[in-house]
């Protein structure tokens, strides 16, 4: 177990000089402290879209086509993938641009989005109307709860039923809270993702294959891995409490990278706090932290953890637990903990 140091974790530098450029997206923006997310939309759009371009470009030699899908697809996966995900989420959580340029707040879920595998209005009406107020609960049709949360075969179960039955799951539970609305708007985003995919395969398959499909799939599964993870240590006896079923990661690159994804637990409790205010807010309320025994994990993000989870490796994992005001005598204590909070919990488990 490691004892809390410094936190090293992205907040906003309100002293931090701007040029013309910064000046002016910040003029179309809600909240400027959303100014990396500008550059980085325009980064993602430069490169994914001029790759895309030469992929379905009719004619070019098979040398230049593999280099061209090769560079897609890493640049799709490994280096904007994590990044715009978890600009999708804060922004899907608070407004990017103002009222007044409305229409840009269409851009991300609805164009650039689609090379990312994110069918356009799915991701917002699952994450926002139903996983946050459901809170991992039995009502959560992402729930862990009914799950062995350090068993892969476990994980796969909890995959392929979000894969095959997660749309079905999700419309008959906003069917069941009357928000037609939210109904028509996933059903419109998801038919229009796969038509679109559909369409372009008769144009070029190959194409489409690399440019939406094969993102669509990883991103579908990577998701699931986050939320898995994420929720993967839940308290039977207090299942509800955000404390005792997420779970916080600190000091980490990927803080860096996803917009301090990491503080999950903040993000439950108030999930409208925005990105860089979540170290301040989990320093501010240390003591709750301790007093829920809550697992917090330093140097180490939700792949990391989730790797060692699925080899079942608790003392790895207890090497990254933060021992926050003393919480904990012993690292046996710890691991037993982990090992508590991932067994399944309801009678109807998989």
């Amino acid at each position: 177990m490691q004892t809390l140091q410094a936190i090293t974790d992205p907040i906003y530098q309100e002293d931090k000089p701007l040029t013309r450029l910064d000046k002016f997206f910040i003029s179309l923006i809600h909240d400027k402290r959303n100014l990396p997310f500008v550059y980085l939309t325009i980064q993602i759009s430069v490169v994914l879209i001029a790759l895309a371009i030469i992929i379905y470009y009719p004619g070019i030699p098979d040398s230049i086509w593999w280099i061209t899908a090769i560079t897609y697809f890493f640049f799709n996966n490994f280096v904007f993938k994590g990044s715009f995900g978890l600009m999708l989420h804060c922004t899907s959580h608070r407004i990017f641009f103002k009222k007044k340029y409305q229409l840009l707040n269409y851009y991300l879920p609805w164009f650039l989005g689609l090379f990312f595998g994110q069918t356009p209005e799915t991701y917002y009406s699952h994450h926002i109307w139903m996983h946050h107020p459901e809170n991992n609960l039995e009502q959560d049709k992402s729930s862990t709860m009914q799950y062995q949360r350090d068993s892969f075969r476990s994980f796969m179960k909890y995959f392929l039923n979000f894969f095959f039955m997660g749309m079905i799951e999700l419309v008959s539970y906003f069917k069941k809270k009357n928000r037609k609305n939210l109904i028509v708007k996933c059903l419109l985003g998801e038919f229009f993702f796969f038509f679109l995919c559909i369409g372009l395969s008769f144009i070029n398959f190959k194409a489409t294959m690399v440019v939406f499909i094969l993102p669509f799939l990883i991103s579908r599964f990577i998701m699931m891995v986050g939320n898995w993870t994420q929720h993967a240590f839940v308290a039977a006896e207090d299942p509800g409490n955000a404390y005792k079923n997420s779970i916080t990661c600190i000091n980490v690159k990927y803080n860096h990278k996803c917009w301090n994804d990491g503080y999950h637990i903040t993000h439950h409790l108030k999930p409208g706090m925005h990105w860089t205010n979540h170290p301040v807010e989990f320093m501010k309320t240390l003591p709750q932290y301790a007093e829920n025994i809550a697992i917090v994990f330093q140097g180490i993000g939700f792949l990391g953890i989730f790797f060692h989870l699925m080899r079942k490796d608790y003392d790895k994992l207890a090497e990254y637990v933060v021992n926050i005001n003393n919480t904990f005598t012993s690292k046996e204590e710890i691991i037993e903990l982990m090992k508590h909070r991932t067994r399944r919990i309801s009678a109807l488990a998989a």
